[in-house]
């Protein structure tokens, strides 16, 4: 394993020392229909060696999606990887969206197979992504180059004066560390990501005009964190955070992102024709405990194997270099000074409690190096981990029993930080989010509304965006109930009622001008039955439910020669 740190930290050098590449910008979709192909292809990241990669049309990357809040989108994703076992998805991170297109471990696209969602864009503007979530592949898929940049504008943005000409004053930057192996293949789950890119571009620079221009940052990253900045600790203004913008502009030198968040700064380069600035990550201030500080060390005094040895731990080195050339004809020059109004819930009816812990709690390396879970349980396509309802409010809070930072994530709903550790929120986290780092031996709270979309039997994931973390099974899934809708077939069968629903110990059953003759079934939504009571001649009956576990059942319910059923929800 050293031989190969030592060739790898011998093309580092390189990187950052002298920017080669012109940054390649992904090409922009537009539209509201996306024809999308998941396909091999090979890389030179080194001059002169092929690697293997995977792209969405092309070779390495995806294309950045553009599209209008309010519109109806169909995304038809194709997947032609070959290769054994190479199903995959792609969950499109951040969308608010119904649970069959979100593109989980459930929503699986198989060779040769075309998945063709359809959902309405329902997020303000803001800067998503597209990756895969397959379940154990995650890692793998990402690595090798399935992820792009989603785009939502909406009038509140376009109302401001805001750079937002696509690769002229407004820039995708998809920061990425990769591990090869010694056959120039990308590798995971070893702490050799040595390869630093931007938008799959090594040695990367970037001609920039003379004016405000747009960044939007995006840590596409399987395990690291940065913390940018500039030359100079030059200031900039962060706008948007990960699902949208910001109440005003934030003043900053430096901004942490780990895996899976996005912020978009405006950066001022009015006057600096000719002159040459860097965005660095300033790794050397990153607390102990985050992946990509200078150490990672348990309590117990366990460290990740060869971590020390990886060049880009603990050390602040540079991410892409700007050369600032001419203005453009229309430049923004002034930044603004409100952007839109957040309006974060107050109140909350349910708390939950997530805890984030290794599967061995004597073990020092396992504090750091893993497996881990949450709340006692690995990943599990067969459970619901959490079933909640429509339109709750919901307090969550993460608590992290381990000693490595780890990136929190929940799927479709966007949240709003309460405190951290019991603290402040910094103001750069006040806005809308969907991935918190939580650090060892702290927790976080949040609020969060589980509004518009509701589906009984698939699930939302809820995991650590560190992605081998999530392959590991450092990942649950939660499922959305309305509890107002009445299916057509319940709908004919007024005459019944059960109450109350949801229910916690007994439900009662009653029925008006039948009786109900035989047996009371109780089913799982599998249609197994989970209990049973005989009733003789009787109008009602009450039914002892406290020893089922939380979920959707069917009362069964036997009335002459007519079968009656009725859905209802165990609390």
């Amino acid at each position: 394993m050293k031989y190969i740190i030592i060739i790898i930290l011998a093309c580092f050098t390189v990187v950052i020392t002298s920017a080669q590449n012109p940054l390649v910008v992904p090409p922009a979709l537009t539209g509201t229909t996306f024809n999308l192909k998941i396909q091999n292809g090979t890389t030179q990241f080194y001059p002169g060696i092929n690697t293997p990669t995977y792209g969405i049309n092309g070779a390495l990357l995806a294309p950045t999606l553009i599209v209008n809040k309010w519109d109806w989108v169909t995304m038809n994703v194709s997947n032609t990887l070959t290769g054994f076992g190479n199903s995959t998805t792609i969950h499109w991170h951040g969308l608010h969206l119904p649970a069959a297109d979100d593109g989980g471990p459930h929503q699986v696209i198989a060779q040769e197979g075309t998945w063709s969602p359809r959902f309405q864009i329902l997020n303000n503007a803001g800067t998503f992504w597209y990756h895969p979530h397959g379940d154990g592949k995650t890692d793998l898929h990402v690595s090798k180059g399935l992820a792009g940049m989603i785009i939502i504008k909406d009038s509140t943005e376009a109302a401001l004066m805001l750079p937002r000409t696509y690769g002229v004053d407004d820039f995708p930057i998809i920061v990425q560390t990769k591990s090869f192996d010694i056959l120039n293949q990308i590798a995971i789950a070893t702490e050799a990501d040595t390869a630093l890119c931007v938008n799959g571009t090594m040695s990367p620079y970037l001609n920039a005009p003379a004016q405000i221009i747009r960044l939007r940052l995006l840590n596409g990253s399987s395990m690291r964190t940065y913390n940018f900045g500039f030359t100079g600790n030059k200031t900039f203004k962060m706008i948007a955070g990960d699902a949208g913008l910001l109440d005003k502009p934030i003043t900053l030198t430096r901004i942490r992102l780990s895996p899976g968040e996005r912020a978009e700064i405006l950066l001022d380069l009015t006057g600096l024709n000719g002159q040459t600035i860097n965005l660095y990550s300033f790794s050397s201030e990153l607390p102990n405990g985050i992946y990509g500080a200078k150490t990672v060390r348990s309590m117990m005094g366990g460290t990740i194997p060869e971590y020390s040895d990886n060049p880009l731990n603990g050390k602040d080195f540079s991410v892409l270099q700007i050369n600032v050339v001419d203005q453009t004809s229309n430049p923004i020059t002034d930044f603004p000074n409100t952007l839109t109004v957040n309006n974060p819930w107050k109140n909350y009816s349910v708390s939950r409690n997530f805890v984030l812990q290794p599967d061995s709690m004597m073990s020092g390396l396992g504090m750091v190096a893993g497996p881990f879970n949450i709340n006692g349980a690995h990943f599990d396509m067969n459970r619901i981990n959490v079933t909640t309802y429509l339109n709750t409010t919901e307090k969550w809070r993460i608590t992290n029993n381990t000693g490595i930072a780890h990136p929190f994530h929940k799927h479709d709903i966007h949240f709003y930080l309460l405190n951290i550790n019991g603290g402040a929120v910094p103001d750069y986290e006040k806005g809308k989010k969907d991935v918190v780092l939580v650090m060892p031996m702290q927790y976080v709270e949040f609020i969060t509304k589980f509004e518009d979309f509701a589906d009984e039997s698939i699930p939302y994931m809820y995991h650590c965006h560190l992605l081998h973390h999530e392959d590991d099974g450092m990942m649950g899934s939660f499922r959305v109930i309305d509890t107002t809708s009445t299916s057509v077939e319940e709908q004919s069968q007024s005459n019944i009622s059960i109450f109350p629903n949801p229910v916690s110990l007994t439900l009662n059953i009653k029925l008006q001008g039948d009786d109900i003759a035989g047996e009371i079934k109780v089913l799982n939504l599998l249609g197994t039955i989970i209990l049973s009571k005989n009733i003789n001649n009787n109008s009602s009956a009450t039914v002892d439910v406290s020893g089922l576990s939380g979920g959707v059942y069917v009362a069964q319910i036997q009335s002459g020669n007519k079968t009656i059923t009725k859905k209802f929800i165990k609390q």
